[in-house]
């Protein structure tokens, strides 16, 4: 079938507007943080599978780390065992991390790997106990279970990884005992961004960014007015609260650049970080 002039036109216009951010992001490493919406409806997850490999195509070093909320709380569900949350973090008793563990080391990350690997990528998994690629502590708020907090990361494993596949990591932590811990996603994607300098991190979420008070998406803020806002406790509240928490804390250790994004909208990546306008919060250092 021909394409029409008018579709020719807005191809090349989407071409020629993605090429100069292809080039000044060649060779550099993004850090993008998947979960919500954009995991669970099918379509949503193989665009996102082929736009991660595209990046790494044309040069970007795409590093992904995810999440896997509605897949743990489906997983509970069917257990009938309940689960609540403090601050948009959830409360994990010894009988809920077996499950979170499962799903997120067993479940979410091979379901990404393959539809990598589907589209012509090679992904490389970075989860489980015998990676043990997070070692981490629980964290002193002894309400919360068995959460944790990272001591470190295998630098070298992510590094040597990167180079020629594309990490995938389950945010799950591994304390001396080797005994598992739940870690908030965004906590781990913006350490992993400190710890390798990305020029970028990305945070896919389910709405359309972050918000004023009125209900208005912000195109854009410094990292001093986002401190600012989370100070503020009628501006940002639930699930958002960790992700600027730990947007804030990357910034301050020299990541350039971190993004909202809705994972809802189909190449939301894509989107933020090859056009210009983009279609997220960007919040700059």
């Amino acid at each position: 079938m021909a394409i029409s002039k008018k579709s020719a036109e807005n191809i090349s216009k989407v071409l020629s507007e993605a090429l100069p951010y292809i080039q000044k992001f060649s060779g550099k490493t993004i850090v993008i943080k998947y979960g919500g919406s954009a995991m669970n409806e099918n379509y949503l997850r193989k665009s996102f599978a082929r736009d991660i490999v595209l990046m790494k195509t044309v040069g970007i070093n795409p590093i992904i780390v995810h999440g896997g909320g509605p897949q743990i709380q489906k997983e509970l569900d069917k257990k009938n065992i309940k689960s609540s949350f403090i601050k948009g973090v959830r409360i994990t008793s010894p009988e809920i991390i077996n499950s979170v563990q499962e799903v997120l080391d067993n479940q979410v990350n091979k379901e990404i790997v393959d539809l990598i690997n589907f589209w012509g990528g090679k992904a490389q998994p970075l989860a489980g106990k015998k990676c043990n690629f997070i070692n981490a502590k629980k964290i002193s708020n002894k309400q919360l279970g068995e959460v944790g907090e990272i001591i470190n990361i295998k630098k070298k494993l992510i590094i040597n990884a990167s180079k020629n596949k594309i990490p995938v990591i389950s945010p799950i932590g591994w304390n001396k005992e080797l005994s598992p811990l739940n870690i908030n996603g965004d906590s781990v994607a913006c350490y992993i961004a400190s710890a390798l300098k990305a020029e970028k991190i990305i945070l896919m979420t389910d709405v359309a960014g972050i918000k004023d008070k009125s209900g208005k998406k912000i195109s854009e803020m410094s990292l001093f007015e986002a401190k600012k806002i989370i100070k503020d406790k009628n501006s940002i509240k639930g699930g958002m609260l960790p992700k600027l928490s730990s947007i804030i804390n990357c910034l301050k250790k020299g990541v350039s650049n971190a993004h909202v994004v809705d994972g809802r909208v189909p190449h939301a990546v894509l989107l933020e970080i090859l056009t210009t306008k983009g279609i997220g919060t960007l919040i700059s250092n």
